[in-house]
């Protein structure tokens, strides 16, 4: 914090599961929130801070994405939003650029106009499939590789500094994505038979408050100077588990067994078996909260 006035940050995907907790973190932090939003996002997940932030609903152009980081004014630039989609269809092609290319492309220009040079951006490991230096899992995650190839105009031309974080499997309370855990827990409650995978493959899990901590380091080391272009690091938990003994973990910590076909539906083209494990680790940077400890503070 500055003898003046708090630090700005400005946030994109601030309506989504990760950028919300962010936004919460940072304003506990007492730092100055903007967040961008489009008009039709729903922000539920912001009831508890949206007095305490400034919300900017983008209307599509670079133009008025120019005056929104004029406005704002950020020292640091986190950048979420995107679309998941693990498998796309034709109608998806468009909206999944439009998302996760071009609306960052229109960011970082909007940025460098203003002369803000300090981007946090998210990245995915299903960017490297069996362990590759570059092997997409799936189109969104050739897409976030096309971002990052549209950054390294702007670092060689620019003052811009980058640090993308290449997120795994995030999880914690509350979390409204229809992800692997909301699944087990209404199993867990309805007891109706619940068709998977073999449950062969490895999951990389961390908890949601290790993830904040890592945006948060990574703002610190470009505060601090330590960037000079565009470093990668990995939010990884170091210990992936087989999704046959997440489930029992899981079974383990709420007491129920869980009546799982195993083998049920077959696994999904290209399905990540083992989790790419050659990226960098974050200096300053450790997952604190072990696997059993997430389930128990999301089952409160």
């Amino acid at each position: 914090m500055t003898k003046n006035r708090p630090l700005r940050a400005l946030i994109t995907g601030a309506t989504g599961f990760v950028g919300s907790r962010l936004a919460q973190r940072l304003v506990r932090q007492d730092w100055e929130v903007h967040v961008i939003v489009r008009p039709t996002s729903k922000l539920e997940q912001l009831d508890s801070i949206k007095d305490r932030i400034k919300i900017y609903e983008h209307d599509g152009s670079t133009e008025h994405l120019e005056n929104i980081v004029a406005a704002a004014k950020p020292e640091i630039v986190f950048h979420l939003a995107s679309l998941f989609l693990a498998q796309h269809h034709a109608k998806d092609i468009v909206p999944l650029i439009q998302s996760n290319v071009q609306f960052g492309t229109q960011l970082v220009e909007a940025m460098v106009k203003n002369g803000v040079y300090r981007l946090v951006n998210t990245g995915t490991s299903w960017q490297h499939h069996e362990n590759q230096d570059y092997s997409p899992v799936c189109l969104y995650a050739a897409t976030k590789q096309a971002f990052e190839a549209l950054l390294q105009f702007y670092l060689e031309t620019t003052a811009l500094k980058v640090v993308t974080l290449k997120l795994f499997d995030t999880y914690g309370p509350d979390d409204p994505r229809p992800k692997l855990f909301r699944l087990l827990k209404a199993t867990a409650e309805q007891q109706e038979p619940l068709a998977m995978s073999p449950g062969e493959q490895l999951i990389d899990l961390v908890y949601i408050d290790d993830v904040i901590e890592a945006y948060l380091v990574a703002a610190e080391r470009l505060q601090a100077g330590l960037v000079y272009a565009h470093e990668s690091y990995i939010v990884s938990s170091g210990q992936p588990i087989s999704l046959k003994e997440l489930v029992r973990t899981y079974e383990q910590v709420i007491g129920k067994e869980l009546p799982i076909q195993w083998g049920g539906r077959p696994y999904r083209p290209r399905e990540v078996m083992v989790p790419w494990n050659k990226g960098d680790k974050l200096p300053g940077w450790e997952p604190r909260v072990a696997l059993s400890e997430g389930i128990k503070r999301m089952e409160k």
